[in-house]
């Protein structure tokens, strides 16, 4: 139960809004507008946003406001029934056709996602590892990377020292030459076994070492191969801390 005072407060407040909503109907009577303009002055009233009381005790009051205006303006201000039926009609088709337009970006980002999904994941790196030279006297010797770091999607062949794409696509492969430098040093990238791709070498230049490398971006088919090659007379080295590497992964396909 309210106290007393709460609820005195409470008839007044109802008695106030009462001669509101009255004094908002007869204004709205004597308006010379359409009947969807008083439907809107009325819901738009500063009555109904005020509090849910209020609202919950005008509503009554202002629906029958409401219609007591279309009642009266109706005959003197008939509404053109096809011309709001065109509206409505203009309007669903607009709606229909943003519907259409969601639709197809909806079908492209879910196509590109599944696209996404069956693009394998590719990136490798190995190095020659040992500890020791390798180097050649009677003609090119391929390089095998048998200390594997990373190879993910598996299209490394560490028994091999080949890579093979595994989809046609934009692949940035990379590659380091660590070696004395009293004798030349080379690392040179074949691909499908007869073109050379990329090179690295360096002349003998006195006791020492130092390290070449290269590295590029190329478009490979489904199914091509890449391999590293020691060029004759020519020589490598590495140990456990990696210096000559071979490495690449796949940016795109295509």
């Amino acid at each position: 139960m309210l106290p007393q005072g709460k609820y005195t407060d409470s008839r007044k407040e109802g008695r106030k809004e009462g001669t509101s909503a009255a004094k908002l109907t007869e204004d709205l009577s004597k308006q010379s507008v359409e009947p969807s303009a008083s439907i809107k002055a009325v819901w738009r009233s500063p009555l109904l946003s005020s509090s849910p009381l209020i609202m919950s005790r005008l509503l009554p009051v202002l629906l029958v406001s409401a219609l007591v205006c279309l009642a009266r303006l109706g005959w003197a201000q008939p509404v053109d029934m096809r011309a709001e039926l065109k509206k409505m009609q203009a309007a669903m088709e607009e709606l229909k056709a943003e519907r259409r337009e969601m639709s197809v970006r909806l079908e492209a980002s879910e196509k590109e996602l599944r696209e996404m999904k069956e693009t394998p994941k590719v990136a490798f790196a190995a190095s020659l590892g040992g500890n020791g030279l390798v180097k050649t006297t009677s003609g090119n010797k391929d390089l095998i990377y048998r200390e594997v770091l990373t190879n993910v999607g598996g299209a490394y062949n560490p028994e091999t020292g080949v890579f093979t794409a595994p989809i046609r696509g934009v692949y940035y492969i990379r590659f380091t030459c660590n070696g004395p430098t009293d004798f030349p040093r080379s690392a040179v990238l074949y691909k499908n076994n007869a073109v050379i791709q990329l090179i690295a070498h360096e002349q003998e230049s006195g006791a020492g070492s130092d390290t070449a490398s290269n590295g590029a971006t190329l478009l490979l088919q489904q199914g091509d191969t890449l391999k590293m090659v020691l060029w004759h007379n020519t020589q490598i080295w590495d140990n456990s801390n990696h210096h000559s590497t071979f490495s690449g992964f796949l940016l795109f396909p295509m």
